[in-house]
């Protein structure tokens, strides 16, 4: 059995949520897969959240919502340790798809 680190999954997975706010698609499944996880209020959030970084012209934005997002996840991940596994598997696959648009690879 692997031992999972919440903190590091809740701030892989803040990180990931930050990136993908241009990305359409990954944020829309992104934001699905959180709702069914968290419920509709974490999917609204997260919503408020791309609205808040759309138009960011600097990194400053996206690395306050990236802390607030790490601290709302540890906190819930404290509360609700079996959800770190399915976060975890989300942002890894999110997280590989980042890369890939971001190098322009059409690799799975």
């Amino acid at each position: 059995m692997t031992v999972l680190h919440q903190p590091r999954v809740a701030w892989d997975t803040a990180r990931v949520f930050v990136g993908s706010v241009h990305d359409d698609d990954l944020f829309n499944v992104l934001s699905s897969e959180i709702g069914e996880l968290f419920g509709p209020a974490w999917q609204a959030l997260l919503g408020q959240t791309r609205e808040r970084l759309r138009w960011a012209t600097d990194q400053q934005p996206g690395l306050v919502e990236a802390g607030l997002w790490r601290v709302r996840l540890e906190e819930k991940l404290r509360g609700r340790p079996e959800l770190a596994e399915p976060l975890r598997s989300l942002t890894t696959v999110a997280a590989g798809r980042l890369r890939q648009r971001a190098t322009g690879s059409t690799l799975s």
